[in-house]
């Protein structure tokens, strides 16, 4: 194996990615060396890349990834998160961050609020820790990391936005606390996560999935990835108040989920539950107008709301074997539009923002 290893730095909006070489690691116990093989461009990314959102510099950018196990610790390597060895050459995909595992919230079910996280494709280039981004040759994996084996049957670009996109919704379908089998689902939103959302409803027997999204393209996606039916944001509103009745035989949507975190939108999910019903909100994670409550109607109507905000180790296992399972039922690869090699990674960045796509690979 080489003992140095490529990554195209990011120093902030308006400045290209530069190449790198850094000298691969020395591993500590519980960590590991994975060669990447795909990353894939989150919106988030494509946001940090073009100064919509801020992120510490130089950094390498990109959580979306899929790799090879090329090293793993002398003493005391990591096991994956069923508790099994881990091998050179092993597929894996990992949590977006990792987790001390022992502080306030990791021992309180909230382990990607840790207060010692790492998290991959958001950290500072550093001597010890160069290699913690997607857009480099190798990934180092952290202590308390939770990996995962991939199958072989899943491809790079279908693998690679499970530990993101897909693991942030399945997230949300958890802490809702509602089973949606024979139920009703409003999904706003029909990006990556609204879509996910869509699959993962229809896959877990919701008998109506009502998506809505600006884009006319967008929402004959959704089509495919199970919505039962469509509304197209500026349409008269009284059409969706008809779609949600007939879907909800009259008493109101059982789960809601904001994808898009517009003030609007989170206000939508809210006006169209049933008494009794769930709202999940994923999407807001910049700032927004605040959002006038009711709180008498909240009490007498027993609304639950919930924010979510990444995810745990657990909904990355249901994420990844959902996709595995559902592989052929939906057409994920159809979501990554084009794939780049990683000197190219300016040039993906370009492509990501110009064509809106779901999603765009850079491959070392």
């Amino acid at each position: 194996m080489n003992e140095t290893g490529k990554a195209m730095i990011f120093d902030g909006p308006g400045k290209p990615l530069r190449p790198a070489e850094f000298v691969l690691p020395t591993l500590a116990k519980g960590e590991a060396l994975v060669r990447v093989t795909c990353s894939t461009l989150c919106g988030s990314d494509v946001g940090t890349f073009f100064g919509r959102r801020t992120a510490p510099t130089p950094t390498i950018l990109g959580h979306e990834i899929i790799g090879c196990v090329e090293r793993l610790a002398e003493v005391d390597p990591p096991r994956d998160w069923h508790g099994e060895a881990l091998a050179m050459g092993d597929r894996v995909t990992w949590t977006v961050a990792a987790n001390c595992g022992v502080c306030f919230y990791c021992k309180n079910g909230l382990p990607q609020k840790c207060e010692r996280l790492f998290k991959y494709g958001h950290e500072r280039v550093s001597d010890d820790h160069p290699f913690s981004g997607g857009l480099a040759e190798y990934c180092h994996l952290a202590p308390g990391t939770a990996i995962l084996k991939v199958a072989d049957t899943l491809p790079d670009e279908i693998a690679c936005p499970v530990n993101c996109a897909t693991a942030t919704v399945a997230a949300g379908f958890r802490v809702a606390g509602m089973p949606v089998d024979g139920g009703s689902v409003l999904v706003i939103g029909a990006g990556m996560l609204g879509l996910m959302a869509t699959a993962m409803a229809r896959s877990d027997g919701a008998r109506e999935v009502i998506v809505c999204d600006v884009q006319e393209g967008r929402l004959e996606q959704a089509r495919c990835f199970g919505a039962t039916r469509v509304f197209r944001v500026g349409e008269s509103p009284e059409v969706l108040e008809e779609m949600v009745a007939e879907a909800s035989d009259g008493r109101g949507i059982d789960l809601a989920m904001d994808l898009t975190g517009v003030a609007n939108a989170m206000e939508l999910s809210l006006a169209h539950l049933r008494i009794g019903g769930a709202c999940v909100w994923i999407g807001a994670v910049h700032p927004s107008r605040p959002i006038p409550l009711d709180a008498e109607t909240l009490v007498r109507r027993m609304t639950k709301i919930v924010g979510v905000h990444n995810y745990a180790p657990e909904d990355l296992a249901t994420a990844l074997a959902f996709t595995e399972t559902h592989a052929g039922a939906f057409p994920f690869s159809e979501l990554v539009s084009r794939s780049f090699p990683l000197e190219q990674a300016n040039e993906a960045f370009e492509a990501a923002q110009a064509s809106g796509a779901y999603r765009v690979a850079v491959k070392p």
